[in-house]
């Protein structure tokens, strides 16, 4: 369809005049925050070229209006890029400086779960009234973000939103291209100056209240509800969070524009079912954009979600035809980077921007291209297909991976999504009035939102949910060209009720089992698995067989390492201590394959993991050893010699926020596995510290081995003997791509190239296998670049 096309209706053709304006607005507003010079005027130089070519194509008027629209946002943006720097807060920042100031909290804290060892922590933007450092006391209002960790988040998260608070701590600058003049982490805990305002405060009751509606509901419900209403995900189920990303149906759990448009869907044909028309039907729409608005807090986010899913209800036909969809989004996008030029750097704002041009440009035609299907049926398939298909590339760039069932479990959720947000919102906008019809309301809301969490939780179960993608600049232009491929031949496909059929059953198929990447794993001996922020380690025991060393933090990576190397049984399996990052994919490794025997640590620190360890062993019935120094074990061509174990002094911190005791209890072995090619012998140590290290070395310590497992995944904590005297010439770091502990840290990575190791990093190179022959070790990386 083109806007050309007489055939067209007028409301139906695409009005494409604005697209230039927007695209200069976006460009600008990137400009304008950029935090290097170079990539400003790279940009610059870009945006310009393209202005040349529309002069060229279109006319001067068209070239003209982008070239002024984008000047107009990039020297708005470079105003306040410059206010930020020049900022007494940014001064300090840049000093590291220890200050006190008086700032107002824009919105909710948002906690934060413990990482690995890392403590629970909690942040929220605040808008800076003053600020004292330095002997100086300053007035002055830019945004900044505060932190706080352990107790002090507990301290941060129990003020409501609107308070002023007098805080003190320390400030450091914050991220480039980021919002914040700086970022205050606490020393103390915050004293409230100034409570919230009456706007605030009657807010913070609604929200409380939806909160209070759930009291009856179970604690999934409970949890996804307000997330899925306000985006509070305070309560959220980390294991519900997981399902959610792994089916593309995070942007639920945020205040987006999908939110609205799916409610607004639901109110307006629930207003026509019962008879209203016109106006009235327009009235309801307005009064479910308002409570939105109101209960969610009137922030850009906000704002943002508000406008694109008044958009995107243009693409349903439902506020002004298709034709105007493009043109309302080209406008929604000008004024929102000119409001908030930080916007246009916002991926979520990319998300919502492109999901709902997405929408306008294939959603109509798709949905009659299924005119064999009910009209419910086509727009279930053909919007959120439209929607994936014109956001891919970036979800793709985010995560590394493509979720094959996304589709369908966007559109079967669909459907259940408006009527539990309006459910919510009802629950909210009554508490004050009445706890108790409140409390049935959200009971109701609770149980229309359980199908979501049912299909969540069905399709993440699917062994092959998601597909890996490579998030490079290569692999990332290739998948466009097939999302371009793919939407002309969506049409024909949807139009066909048999295509459409067998398209269903390949992507079930394609649900059960990922396809891997050529020559991988190869004549595999030892794997190391990317399991992100953590250790998975698989050597190979006999056919179908292996031992496995530590389970990573999420089962799902760690059980498609172990499937995709054709693993069924595990004769053996060590877990090197009890931290979260090594044992939290026992229970699901248990469940789906046998254990025959266990290998554990006898520094039963720290407790609650230790406790939980053997609690699961003990339910399979899986016999337990425990690791001694000079043990010796075989589990089929694995001979596992344990060298070191458990620290008996408690040791000062690292300074990364750990247990370094803990660390340094780490099981540490030489594995040797046999193959008929040869021999392979790898040094295995867990999160061993320099302590533990120097004691291995202090007994004689000559493994001669092929390759050394970084301890603790490559921190910058390692001794030089134990590494140079491994005899290794491959060094492997295990850990999660830009994780925030800097691993492998720098320090490790230059202590590697001294002892003349190669570096291997999943990371960076995904799953690692590896195995001996008669020119030497080689070694096959699952992919070439980061995820």
């Amino acid at each position: 369809m083109s806007a050309s096309d007489d055939q067209t209706p007028v409301a139906d053709r695409l009005d494409l005049r604005l697209v230039p304006v927007a695209g200069g607005a976006w460009a600008g507003s990137w400009w304008g925050t950029s935090p290097t010079l170079d990539t400003g005027l790279a940009l610059l130089t870009l945006v310009l070229a393209v202005a040349a070519l529309l002069h060229r194509v279109r006319g001067a008027a068209t070239s003209l209006a982008m070239v002024g629209v984008l000047l107009a946002t990039g020297c708005l943006g470079l105003a306040r890029h410059t206010m930020l720097d020049q900022s007494r807060a940014a001064q300090l920042a840049d000093e590291r400086a220890s200050v006190c100031l008086v700032a107002r909290l824009e919105t909710d804290v948002r906690r934060h779960p413990a990482r690995g060892v890392l403590p629970p922590s909690a942040s929220v933007p605040a808008d800076l009234l003053v600020i004292e450092g330095r002997g100086r006391s300053v007035q002055q209002r830019v945004p900044v973000q505060v932190r706080g960790t352990g107790p002090l988040a507990d301290s941060l998260a129990s003020v409501p939103a609107g308070t002023t608070l007098r805080m003190s701590g320390r400030l450091a600058p914050a991220d480039p291209g980021q919002r914040w003049a700086a970022i205050l982490t606490l020393r103390s805990p915050p004293q409230r100056v100034r409570g919230p305002g009456r706007m605030a405060r009657a807010i913070n009751h609604l929200r409380a209240g939806l909160r209070a509606s759930m009291r009856h509901s179970p604690p999934s419900q409970a949890g996804l509800l307000p997330s899925l209403v306000v985006g509070d995900t305070s309560a959220l189920d980390p294991e519900v969070e997981e399902s959610f990303k792994a089916t593309g149906l995070t942007h639920l759990t945020a205040v987006s524009g999908t939110n609205l448009s799916l409610t607004l869907v639901f109110l307006l044909g629930a207003a026509r079912w019962a008879g209203a028309r016109g106006w009235w039907v327009r009235a309801t729409g307005l009064f479910g954009v308002a409570a939105f608005v109101i209960v969610c807090r009137a922030e850009p986010s906000v704002l943002r979600a508000g406008a694109m899913g008044l958009v995107a209800l243009a693409g349903l036909g439902l506020a002004g035809g298709r034709g105007r969809g493009l043109r309302h989004l080209c406008v929604a996008v000008w004024f929102l980077v000119m409001i908030d030029p930080w916007l246009g750097r916002s991926l979520g704002f990319a998300l919502s921007t492109l999901a709902t041009a997405g929408i306008l440009w294939w959603g109509q035609r798709w949905t009659r291209a299924m005119s064999w299907a009910p009209a419910w049926v086509g727009e279930a398939v053909a919007i959120p297909l439209a929607a994936q298909l014109a956001t891919q590339v970036v979800v793709t760039s985010i995560s590394g991976s493509i979720s094959v069932v996304g589709l369908a479990a966007n559109a079967v959720a669909a459907p259940f999504v408006g009527p539990a947000t309006v459910l919510g919102l009802v629950a909210a906008l009554i508490s004050p009035l009445s706890g108790w019809v409140a409390a049935g309301v959200g009971w109701l809301a609770g149980w229309s939102v359980q199908p979501v969490l049912w299909i969540a939780t069905a399709g993440a179960s699917l062994p092959a949910a998601t597909w890996r993608w490579p998030g490079s600049a290569t692999m990332l232009g290739l998948l466009a060209g097939l999302c371009l491929v793919a939407s002309f031949l969506v049409p024909a496909l949807l139009g066909n009720r048999v295509l459409c059929g067998a398209a269903a059953a390949l992507l079930m198929v394609a649900s059960l089992r990922a396809p891997q990447p050529l020559g991988w794993p190869g004549e595999w001996t030892a794997s190391f698995c990317d399991v992100g922020q953590g250790d998975a380690t698989v050597l190979r025991a006999a056919p179908g067989q292996a031992v496995v060393v530590d389970v990573g933090p999420d089962p799902a990576p760690t059980l498609g390492c172990l499937r995709a190397l054709g693993v069924n049984r595990v004769p053996l399996l060590v877990l090197t201590h009890y931290h979260d990052d090594h044992i939290e994919g026992l229970a699901r490794l248990l469940d789906a394959m046998p254990v025959r025997s266990a290998l554990l640590n006898p520094s039963l620190s720290p407790q609650t993991g230790a406790a939980r360890v053997q609690r699961l062993l003990a339910i399979h019935g899986v016999p337990v050893i425990w690791a001694a120094s000079g043990q010796l074990l075989r589990a089929g061509a694995v001979t596992w010699q344990t060298v070191g174990v458990g620290a008996q002094a408690v040791l000062a911190s690292s300074g990364e926020g750990e247990n370094s005791a803990e660390n340094d209890s780490s099981i540490v072995a030489v594995a040797d596995i046999a193959s008929p090619q040869g021999r392979l012998r790898l040094v295995l140590g867990g999160d061993v510290e320099p302590a533990g290290q120097q004691r291995v070395v202090a007994q004689g310590w000559q493994p001669r081995a092929h390759v050394l497992k970084m301890p603790h995944h490559g921190s910058s904590r390692q001794d030089q003997r134990f590494w140079c005297e491994s005899g290794a010439r491959v060094a492997v770091a295990s850990a999660g791509f830009r994780n925030g502990y800097g691993h492998p840290a720098r320090k490790a990575l230059s202590l590697a190239n001294e002892c003349g190791m190669a570096v291997l990093r999943t990371d960076l190179q995904g799953s690692l296998s590896m195995w001996v022959d008669e020119a030497g070790l080689q070694v096959r990386a699952q992919r070439d670049g980061p995820p």
